[in-house]
């Protein structure tokens, strides 16, 4: 039951960030997910890579939610959602067959490493310049593979490279956003499915769990995350988020010095 409550909490945080800044709030899911399956004895060998499935099943949720507050809104660019949705499920479904087969250490290394980076990212606002070209059929297929690869690694909804991406096409920052949840959705579910397939028979998966999913974490992050990844999708469209992302990236740098030193 506690653990439960945890869940909730942390899909009020999730949902928040969805809707706030374009991101499924998987480097916030992950770490808490991490910490507690080792709390309650989860093998070592599938604890980090339920973590980052359970994560990317649960941004379902929170995408669905934000994408509905953010298209109501007309800030959604679903053309280039379209071009993007093919290159974003084969590129998931790739990186979730290759996750499988990686050491849940070095996963949760390089999930420190990436939070790290991101950090800095964040905290220092660093975006990439570009020229404002709009990117063809080709172009945004082969981003949106590159992005679906790398959010399966670590349990994102893709935000944080898609908002980025975006940002060098010189897309208006809120379109942005509101672009990238919807981005989000191909992504948790080319995410969910290969996660369940590529676990399925593995000898130490908990009770609740198909694959790598464990739902009574989905069910409490979805619960919670649904409602609030609206109310972030209204403070995107109200508030300067500019030291809201310093305080985030403060969280993240903290969360990736943890990964990587203990």
């Amino acid at each position: 039951m506690l653990f439960f409550v945890l869940y909730l909490f942390v899909g009020v945080f999730a949902g928040v960030l969805a809707g706030l800044f374009g991101i499924g709030g998987g480097l916030v899911i992950v770490p808490v997910l991490i910490f507690t399956f080792t709390a309650t004895d989860v093998s070592p060998a599938i604890l980090t890579h339920m973590a980052v499935a359970t994560s990317l099943a649960s941004i379902v949720f929170t995408s669905l939610s934000s994408v509905w507050a953010h298209h109501s809104k007309m800030a959604i660019l679903w053309s280039t959602v379209k071009l993007m949705t093919v290159g974003l499920i084969l590129g998931t479904a790739l990186g979730a067959v290759f996750i499988s087969s990686v050491p849940g250490p070095v996963l949760q290394a390089l999930i420190g490493v990436f939070a790290l980076l991101l950090s800095l990212k964040m905290f220092f606002d660093w975006q990439p310049r570009g020229e404002g070209k709009k990117s063809g059929v080709l172009g945004l297929t082969v981003a949106g593979g590159l992005i679906g690869f790398g959010s399966s690694w670590f349990g994102i909804g893709g935000g944080t490279f898609t908002v980025p991406y975006l940002s060098w096409l010189r897309t208006d920052m809120r379109n942005a956003v509101a672009t990238s949840a919807a981005c989000g959705l191909p992504i948790a579910f080319a995410a969910s499915i290969t996660n369940v397939i590529t676990g399925w028979d593995h000898a130490d998966l908990p009770v609740w769990s198909t694959g790598f999913i464990y739902w009574p974490a989905v069910l409490g992050i979805a619960i919670a995350s649904v409602p609030c990844a609206r109310i972030g999708a209204k403070l995107a469209h109200s508030l300067d988020t500019i030291l809201l992302k310093k305080l985030f990236a403060v969280l993240l740098f903290v969360v990736g010095i943890k990964f990587l030193l203990f």
